[in-house]
C-alpha cells in the first residue's frame, strides 16, 4: 500500500468496457521526507486510480497497485494497475503525527 494525495480527476469516454462507471482519480504520491521525517515530500510521478471509497481532491488516501488493486471489490476482470481502498485520517511518524485530515486537508 501506498500514500498518496488526490490532485483532480481523469475522464476517459472511450475505454475498456469493464472501466464503465468507474470513477478515475489522479494521484501524486506522497513519501516521508528523509530529511524531516515530520512531514511529507512530493513523489516524483502522478498515478492515475480507480476509486472504490468515494475520495476527492485534496484528500490523502491510501492505494494500492498491481494484483492486489484487482482483489479490491468488483475490480478481477478490470484492467485495473490502482485502486483507492482508503481515505486516510491520520498519519503518525516516529511518535509525531505528520498527517491530520481535520487540519491538513487543502
Amino acid at each position: 500500500m501506498f500514500l498518496a494525495r488526490v490532485e483532480g480527476s481523469v475522464v476517459s469516454t472511450k475505454k475498456d468496457p469493464a472501466m464503465n462507471g468507474r470513477k478515475l482519480l489522479l494521484l501524486r504520491p506522497q513519501l516521508v521526507d528523509h530529511n524531516d521525517p515530520s512531514k511529507f515530500r512530493d513523489g516524483q510521478n502522478t498515478v492515475i486510480a480507480v476509486d472504490t471509497v468515494g475520495a476527492g481532491e485534496g484528500e490523502m488516501v491510501m492505494f494500492c497497485q498491481g494484483s492486489s488493486a484487482r482483489l479490491a471489490p468488483n475490480m478481477k476482470n478490470a484492467p485495473v494497475d490502482a485502486v483507492i481502498i482508503g481515505i486516510v485520517d491520520t498519519v503518525d511518524a516516529l511518535g509525531k503525527i505528520i498527517f491530520d485530515a481535520k487540519k491538513d486537508n487543502k
